[in-house]
């Protein structure tokens, strides 16, 4: 935990208005700012903050919280990153004893140091021909890297030794508990003993735009499954939110960015002068990541295998990507199977030209769909034209869909009318789809169906609805938090119905009779982002109303101790019933 002292200060030198405006553009509605949220995809801004309690929120995804929260979401980092991001900001420094550590968390910034030590080990080795020649060999003979490039992305070799790592690690101070949360240890379910997760594999480290070393990957030298293996989450470390070598490629991506599949692909095309190339982790692309994309430049340009796989990781990575607002293209590499192969046979110059004739997203997908069918027979021209039309209707531009109608209805030799009327028609069938999708999403909603923050919520909608009322109050008026503290309103965590509910009136409460005293930014470090959120949305929610005088809240405490009653007489019931069932089963006998 940071001192709320701290917190306080870090906040008071980032406004956050200031902040976010380095991130979204912001136009003045009132007292307010709006504009376009950039944790999801909208065309009608539902992003506001709100100066006078410098905090913000989005009516459309629930984000919101104070800037802390906003530089969690914005730059990947948890709470803890995101202060120590504000504070380098603001230029002040944290002090050593102003983190309080919890028992058995392991700080970020020891995650890193150890991340660095386990580097500088894998290049040791790599470089140590008794240990790392094979993975040399693979490096510079079979992949033709320089020196330069091996030193550049600080490449290594992880020893085939189940404690090689480990026994150095132990060395350096670092406990078995640290290496194995830090996922650089496994732990043996016979023995228990710690042992080297990177075995026998070139690895190569993830740095983040810090210049962290926050992961690594590694690659097998035999044929091992899996041939590729990569960091799980860590303290420091959620593979969703980073990309391999953007560290080095932000520098580089103002007009565009390369997407590769690969580490490989990726180191080759920087050793060839392609520095705008990144990859994903071993895993698809996220949400998270596209917003990533869309921090550092205006066009991305896939560069995935052509087979069936590749081509559904395409199409997921242009969805992602389209909606953040990005252009997007699609590499084909003739007469090789990635970039690197096509590099060292045609040279980079030759692989210029081909990421300039890099096709879009539409003429990828159509061509996709134009070579499954022969459109020398009418059946087939017909499911392709159905395709197409159903393709041309998904985008949101009536520009777009009529320079695309006229494109098809060229290669199909068919009317442009007729298409035209097809993608209406199309047009027209999904907009129903959006509408009954929303309106069960709607009444999802209303029932707190798949509701993930506070799944308990489902049980008894009033009582979960007392509870955001209840706790709503507390977070904007110090005179309800008082009266929750000293019981005089007789309402304790034991009356909240939800498990989450009950976490929040708890932290609220601790704040409160703090020595430091409540302080909403404070408060967030005890909760997870999308957590933060939902408070946040309740607090909306009591500001949005008239009326928040001391009839409601005491209302809202009678409606949740009602439900609390209603629910422990009903387990009554249960046990009586069960009892009586067993009775009635023994007098059988």
């Amino acid at each position: 935990m940071i001192a709320r002292e701290i917190i306080d200060d870090i906040v008071a030198r980032n406004d956050i208005e200031s902040v976010i405006s380095s991130y979204v553009t912001l136009k003045r509605a009132g007292s307010n700012m709006n504009g376009l949220c950039p944790f999801h995809s909208e065309r009608t801004p539902s992003f506001t903050v709100f100066p006078n309690t410098q905090s913000f929120y989005c009516f459309g995804c629930n984000a919101g919280g104070s800037v802390i929260t906003f530089i969690e979401k914005a730059e990947n980092l948890d709470y803890v990153g995101a202060v120590e991001f504000l504070a380098a900001r603001a230029g002040v420094s944290i002090p050593q004893d102003g983190r309080r550590a919890q028992p058995g968390e392991i700080p970020r910034r020891r995650i890193f140091d150890m991340n660095l030590a386990a580097a500088k080990f894998f290049r040791e080795c790599l470089f140590d021909p008794a240990l790392g020649g094979e993975g040399m060999r693979y490096l510079m003979e079979n992949r033709r890297l320089s020196p330069a490039t091996i030193k550049h992305f600080g490449l290594g070799f992880a020893p085939n030794s189940f404690s090689a790592l480990h026994d150095h690690m132990r060395r350096l101070g670092y406990t078995d508990e640290e290496l194995i949360k830090g996922f650089l240890c496994g732990k043996s379910q016979k023995t228990g003993r710690a042992y080297d997760y990177f075995r026998n594999r070139v690895m190569f480290p993830i740095i983040d735009t810090s210049g962290n070393i926050v992961a690594f990957g590694g690659r097998v030298m035999d044929d091992s499954k899996p041939k590729y293996l990569n960091s799980s989450d860590t303290p420091g470390f959620k593979k969703s939110r980073h990309l391999f070598a953007l560290n080095f490629a932000r520098n580089h991506a103002t007009e565009s960015m390369i997407l590769c599949e690969g580490y490989m692909d990726v180191i080759a095309l920087h050793a060839a002068g392609f520095e705008n190339a990144v990859a994903t982790l071993g895993t698809a692309i996220t949400s998270e990541q596209a917003r990533i994309f869309a921090k550092y430049t205006k066009k991305v340009i896939i560069s995935y295998d052509s087979d069936e796989a590749g081509q559904r990781a395409a199409n997921k990575a242009m969805q992602l990507l389209g909606e953040v607002g990005l252009e997007v293209r699609v590499l084909r590499v003739p007469d090789a199977k990635d970039p690197d192969e096509y590099i060292r046979k045609y040279g980079a110059d030759k692989f210029r030209r081909v990421v300039e004739g890099s096709r879009s997203g539409f003429q990828y997908k159509l061509d996709n769909i134009l070579a499954k069918y022969d459109l020398t027979q009418p059946e087939d021209k017909i499911r392709a034209s159905n395709e197409c039309c159903a393709l041309i209707s998904g985008y949101h531009s009536g520009v777009e869909r009529e320079v695309y109608i006229s494109q098809v209805a060229k290669q199909l030799s068919l009317p442009v009318d007729v298409l035209k009327n097809q993608v209406d028609m199309s047009l027209r069938r999904r907009i129903r789809e959006k509408k009954a999708q929303e309106q069960r999403g709607a009444q999802a909603s209303i029932r707190n169906v798949g509701d993930r923050i506070n799944p308990d919520a489902i049980k008894d909608v009033q009582a979960a609805a007392a509870e955001e009322t209840i706790l709503g109050l507390m977070l904007i008026y110090p005179e309800y938090r008082s009266a929750a503290a000293d019981g005089s309103e007789g309402l304790t965590s034991q009356d909240f119905f939800t498990a989450f509910g009950r976490r929040a009136f708890e932290a609220i409460v601790a704040a409160h009779e703090s020595p430091e005293g409540f302080s909403a930014p404070a408060l967030e470090q005890s909760f997870t982002p999308d957590e933060v959120g939902r408070l946040q949305r309740m607090e909306q929610g009591r500001r949005a109303l008239s009326e928040n005088g001391p009839s409601v809240f005491r209302e809202a405490i009678a409606t949740l101790k009602r439900a609390m009653s209603q629910r422990a007489d009903r387990e009554n019931e249960d046990v009586v019933s069960g009892i009586a069932s067993i009775l009635a089963r023994k007098g059988k006998k």
